[in-house]
C-alpha cells in the first residue's frame, strides 16, 4: 500500500511543481513597462518626425522612435501639465470629474490609475520624477501622492515644477519661500520621507535613480513611470557643457542671501527668481531658443542612459516603452511647435498635439509612422492589456493602441472656457490663447483669430489651423457641436 501512496504523492508534487513553473513562465512573459513622460516638448522638436527642426540634437529620442512606432497625431487631454497627466494615468478625460476644467483636477478615490491596475496584475510599480495632479502639493497623505494611487515606490516632487539645481535641505532652510510659487526647491519626496541632494542636476538625478531601480533584483515584472520635468522652466538651468555647446552664458542660480537682480521684486524670494526667468526679458528671444536646445540635449542624453541601462541589464527585449510629452511646447521657453498654431495653455493644435512613440521588440513595428489620430487616454488600456490587467471601469475613454481605431473616432476637450472636438479630419473649437499675455518666443505661431468664436478646421490637410471653414460647412459645425453637447450630457454629471 505504501508504494502506490508514494507514487501518488510524487505525481502530485510533480504536478504542483509543473503548475508553479507555468505560473512563473506566465509572469516572465509579461513585459516590463517603462512610461516616459517629458514636460513641454515642442511638436517640431521631436526628431523621429521626418520634418523636425534641424537645430535640435536628440539622437537617443531618435533611437527610441526608430525602435518602435511614432504617432504623428497624438493628443493629450489638456494643454497644461496637471489635467493632462491625470488623463494619461487614468485613461479618462479628467473633466469628467473636474467640472470647472481647471488647472488642478486632482484624483478622486473612485478613479483608478494604470499603476493600480498593473499592481493588481502582479507588477512592481515605481514613479520617479514629477508628480503633478494640481492639488494637495507637497503632501504624502493624500490620494494624489503616488504611494496612494498604485505605486510601491516614489522619488520626486509633487508640484508644477522644481528647481533643477537646488535639491538640498540646506537651501530649503535658507529660503524664505521654498514653496512660494508653482515651482519649489529643496529635498525630493522619497516614499514617506525626503531625500536631500547637496549636489547634482535634477534630470541626472531622476535618471540615476531610475537606473538604480532597473538594477533591483525582482521576481515580478516592473512598471516604471519616469516623469521628467525637462524641458519645463526654468529653461536656463542646464549643466555648463550644454550651455557652452549652444554658446549661451551661465545665469547664476538662486541664492537667498544675495539681492541678485530683484530690483523690481522682493529681494531674496524664490518666487521672484522663478518669475524673472520664466518670462522673456531677463533672457532675450534669441538666447531663449538656445537655452531650450541645451536643456533638450541634456534630456536626450539621459534618455540614452536609460536605454543603455535596459540593454546592460538584459531587459530591453521584453520592455514595452511609451514616450509622450504632457502637452505642447510652451510659448515661453523657446520650443517649436511648427507647423502647429499656438502651444501650451490653449486648445489650438500646438497645445494638445504632442510627440509620442511606442516600442516593444517583436510586438510593435519598428520604424513605422502612424498617421491615425490617437489619444493619451489610450495608454492605460494598452498597457493594462499588455500586462494582463482587467479594466473594471466602464467609462474609460481610451482604446487599445494595438487595435485599429475608427477613422471617425470622437475626441473631446474642455479647458476653462474653451472646448474642442475632433472627428475624422474635422476639428471644431472656440480656442483662445492663454499664456498670461506674456511676450511669446520667436518660434511661436499665432492663431489666425484669437477669440472665443467657433472655428472649424480640416486638420488633416490644414494642421496649422490657418483656414477657418466654418462658414463653408455649417452642417459639420452643427454636427460636431451636437456631438460635444451629447458627450457632456452623458459623461459630465
Amino acid at each position: 500500500m505504501k508504494q502506490p501512496l508514494l507514487i501518488l504523492l510524487l505525481i502530485t508534487l510533480l504536478s504542483c511543481n509543473s503548475q508553479n513553473n507555468k505560473e512563473i513562465a506566465i509572469t516572465q512573459e509579461k513585459p516590463n513597462i517603462l512610461l516616459i513622460i517629458v514636460d513641454d516638448q515642442g511638436y517640431n522638436d521631436f526628431s523621429p518626425f521626418k520634418d523636425h527642426d534641424k537645430t535640435i540634437s536628440t539622437p537617443n529620442i531618435t533611437r527610441l522612435g526608430q525602435a518602435g512606432t511614432v504617432y504623428a497625431q497624438a493628443y493629450v487631454t489638456a494643454p497644461v501639465c496637471s489635467p493632462s497627466r491625470a488623463g494619461i494615468i487614468t485613461g479618462k478625460n479628467q473633466f469628467r470629474w473636474d467640472k470647472p476644467a481647471s488647472w488642478g483636477p486632482g484624483l478622486p478615490s473612485n478613479v483608478k490609475t494604470i499603476a493600480e491596475y498593473l499592481k493588481e496584475a502582479g507588477y512592481a510599480t515605481a514613479k520617479i520624477g514629477k508628480n503633478d495632479l494640481g492639488r494637495n502639493f507637497h503632501k504624502n497623505d493624500v490620494r494624489e501622492y503616488p504611494l496612494n494611487h498604485g505605486y510601491d515606490e516614489f522619488l520626486g516632487f509633487s508640484a508644477h515644477a522644481h528647481d533643477y539645481w537646488l535639491n538640498s535641505q540646506s537651501i530649503k532652510d535658507r529660503t524664505p519661500d521654498p514653496f512660494g510659487t508653482s515651482a519649489l526647491l529643496g529635498p525630493l519626496m522619497h516614499n514617506m520621507g525626503e531625500k536631500s541632494y547637496e549636489e547634482g542636476y535634477l534630470t541626472d538625478i531622476f535618471t540615476d535613480e531610475s537606473i538604480a531601480f532597473l538594477k533591483q533584483k525582482r521576481t515580478k515584472p516592473f512598471f516604471l513611470t519616469l516623469s521628467y520635468n525637462a524641458v519645463h522652466h526654468l529653461i536656463h538651468e542646464v549643466p555648463k557643457k550644454y550651455l557652452d555647446k549652444y554658446n549661451v552664458k551661465e545665469i547664476p542660480n538662486y541664492e537667498p542671501d544675495s539681492l541678485m537682480a530683484f530690483k523690481k521684486h522682493d529681494a531674496g524670494t524664490y518666487s521672484a527668481y522663478y518669475d524673472k526667468y520664466s518670462r522673456i526679458g531677463a533672457i532675450n528671444k534669441n538666447d531663449l531658443r538656445y537655452y531650450y536646445l541645451a536643456n533638450l540635449n541634456c534630456l536626450d542624453d539621459n534618455i540614452g542612459r536609460i536605454l543603455d541601462a535596459l540593454i546592460e541589464q538584459e531587459l530591453d527585449k521584453n520592455t514595452l516603452i511609451v514616450f509622450i510629452s504632457d502637452n505642447g511646447g510652451s510659448p515661453l521657453t523657446g520650443s517649436n511647435n511648427a507647423p502647429l498654431t499656438g502651444g501650451k495653455y490653449s486648445l489650438w493644435e500646438g497645445g494638445i498635439r504632442v510627440p509620442m512613440a511606442v516600442s516593444w521588440p517583436g510586438k510593435v513595428e519598428a520604424g513605422r509612422i502612424e498617421t491615425k489620430y490617437v489619444s493619451a487616454t489610450d495608454i492605460l488600456p494598452t498597457l493594462a492589456k499588455a500586462g494582463g490587467a482587467v479594466i473594471t471601469d466602464k467609462d474609460i475613454d481610451g482604446i487599445d493602441l494595438f487595435e485599429d481605431a475608427k477613422d471617425d473616432r470622437l475626441l473631446v476637450w474642455k479647458w476653462q472656457k474653451t472646448w474642442a472636438v475632433r472627428k475624422g479630419k474635422w476639428k471644431i473649437t472656440n480656442a483662445k490663447e492663454n499664456h498670461w499675455k506674456s511676450e511669446p518666443s520667436t518660434q511661436y505661431i499665432a492663431p489666425i483669430r484669437d477669440d472665443l468664436t467657433i472655428k472649424l478646421f480640416d486638420v488633416e490637410n490644414d494642421p496649422g489651423e490657418r483656414n477657418d471653414v466654418s462658414k463653408m460647412h455649417p452642417e459639420i459645425v452643427k454636427e460636431l457641436e451636437d456631438n460635444y453637447k451629447a458627450w457632456c450630457e452623458v459623461n459630465i454629471k
